[in-house]
């Protein structure tokens, strides 16, 4: 899955405008990016990409680029 596709999950979760996101942005710096986020991740992770994750994995993410590198 390409990086834009990727970008547009994550800003749908988020509710983000389209071309919101930035694979270099801080997630801290994101006023939406909240733990109901974290938790649709985890939904997300496993519905679309098969994978397993935990709420302490990702507080380990510090950028976006951090969630897309784990979606592989």
């Amino acid at each position: 899955m390409e990086v834009t596709k990727k970008l547009a999950l994550l800003e749908e979760v988020m509710e983000l405008d389209e071309g919101s996101l930035d694979p270099d942005m801080k997630l801290k710096e994101i006023e939406e990016y909240d733990s109901m986020v974290k938790l649709s991740l985890i939904v997300l992770m496993n519905d679309e990409f098969g994978k397993k994750i935990t709420v302490k994995e990702i507080n380990n993410f510090v950028t976006v680029r951090d969630v897309i590198d784990f979606m592989g």
